[in-house]
């Protein structure tokens, strides 16, 4: 079968193939994002290609093996692979540029390397000295690490056949080229190529590869959907500029869970694991909290307690702001909205600005109630109880929900030194509590509130 040339134009950031040039993008909405790619298309001429009739296989017949995990030095990292590196298996990590993909992935090829494995690390971005410059700062010794700076995917595949290491690492997916493709590095027809015929090459060595992608000012994957289509695992690494806190996030596992999140800081010699990260997030928060509220979140099957503020503002424009750092904004509105119809709190010209410290993101409608519990905080001026963690899901009339996991919960902060935990009467009843913890069950948002706050603060100083 031979193929006809032709052109196509390719949206650079979601991949849509479109006939013509398009100055805005129907699927992700993005300016100036076409471009003119050369494409080969099937024709109907020459002879069909034979079926090849060892490829039918019955799933019975399969005999199942079970291939033990590459295990990586950290336990952060297991913990969000759902236990290890699977043979085979190719696992794209994600970040803004910076925030420490580079460093990760080194470590993880040093402490796979130490443990008598050899591993390829392959930098586009770097020189030879430069990334020797930041093996140093990591106290790295390169022993079993085996430097390759190139850019075109057949010598890159042609060395590690050569080595058959125990692990290989792309430093970075969008610098990778094909020579017999057109089109720059980085671009879609690129990328997407570059990783499907790196997809094969795994499947048939069985040697894992660990690939890193940039991510747009959107926050996708450069390059773009097409590469979480392709990969068997896509992990993002999350964290603002201001803080040295790092949380890897499962998005796509095809081994294991995707809930699992694993917290790491940024230090002079690296990434270092944070075994209890309740215990830093709430190291700072003050003794008399006025606006703060503690709550118990579940990231997989972790507990993590984490502070939440809020202040509110007499606004100084017709209409109050909401601003959301931390939480969802959808959800911020939600909540405004229950405080103001169904606890009586008159928010319709305050500006609301809520924050998860420690830059951590809660996604859990469990953390609903302790949202509250800020915003009202802060709008009466009154203390929150600093011994108090709090749990619940709001619904529209007011009500609180149920939430799950509730003694891992309990038990987290009860570790911590928590003496009582305010939540819905639903999850607290028949449960027994850790000791020295008092629970306190509510039904209704305004039973939470006036169980809650405190005596009024006394002037800012």
């Amino acid at each position: 079968m031979t193929k006809a040339r032709s052109t196509m134009f390719i949206c650079q950031q979601c991949g849509k193939e479109s006939l013509k040039w398009l100055g805005r993008c129907p699927d992700c909405d993005g300016w100036n994002t076409f471009e003119e790619t050369v494409v080969k298309t099937p024709t109907r001429s020459g002879p069909a290609r034979p079926v090849d009739q060892s490829a039918l296989c019955e799933l019975s017949q399969i005999a199942a093996a079970e291939s033990p995990r590459l295990v990586p030095p950290f336990a952060e990292f297991q913990r969000v692979l759902g236990g290890g590196v699977v043979p085979g298996s190719l696992v794209l990590i994600s970040g803004d540029p910076g925030i420490g993909k580079s460093t990760l992935l080194l470590q993880v090829a040093a402490g796979v390397a130490g443990q008598g494995g050899n591993v390829v690390y392959v930098s586009g971005e770097e020189s030879s000295h430069q990334t020797r410059m930041r093996a140093d700062r990591l106290q790295i010794s390169g022993r079993g690490l085996y430097l390759l700076t190139e850019t075109d995917v057949e010598v890159i595949l042609e060395q590690m056949e050569a080595l058959s290491p125990s692990l290989g690492i792309i430093d970075s997916i969008q610098t990778t080229h094909l020579s017999g493709l057109e089109g720059a590095p980085g671009s879609i027809s690129q990328v997407r190529e570059c990783t499907l015929r790196l997809m094969q090459w795994a499947k048939a060595s069985g040697v894992p590869l660990l690939i890193s992608g940039h991510v747009t000012k959107e926050g996708g994957i450069a390059g773009p959907k097409v590469l979480e289509h392709i990969v068997d695992v896509v992990l993002h690494l999350e964290g603002e500029s201001f803080s040295t806190y790092r949380v890897l996030r499962g998005a796509k596992n095809r081994f294991g869970s995707t809930n699992e999140v694993g917290v790491f800081e940024m230090r002079d010699t690296g990434l270092a694991e944070v075994d209890n990260p309740s215990q830093v997030f709430l190291s700072q928060r003050p003794e008399r909290a006025v606006g703060s509220a503690v709550v118990a979140t579940m990231e997989g099957t972790r507990p993590v307690l984490v502070e939440i503020q809020a202040l509110t503002n007499v606004t100084s424009f017709g209409l109050p702001r909401r601003t959301a750092n931390g939480v969802d904004l959808n959800r911020l509105l939600l909540i405004a909205a229950v405080l103001s119809r169904r606890a009586g709190l008159q928010l319709s010209n305050q500006d609301i600005i809520v924050n998860v410290t420690g830059g951590l993101k809660v996604r859990e409608p469990s953390a609903d109630l302790g949202v509250a519990l800020a915003i009202a905080s802060s709008f009466s001026n009154r203390e929150t109880d600093p011994h108090t963690v709090v749990l619940g899901e709001i619904g529209l009339s007011g009500e609180v929900r149920s939430v799950s996991h509730i003694e891992r919960r309990l038990a987290e902060a009860a570790r911590l030194g928590f003496t009582r935990c305010l939540g819905p009467k639903t999850s607290l009843e028949g449960v027994t509590p850790p000791r020295g913890m008092e629970l306190t069950g509510v039904t209704w948002l305004r039973e939470a509130l006036r169980s809650s706050l405190r005596t009024r603060a006394g002037p800012e100083e």
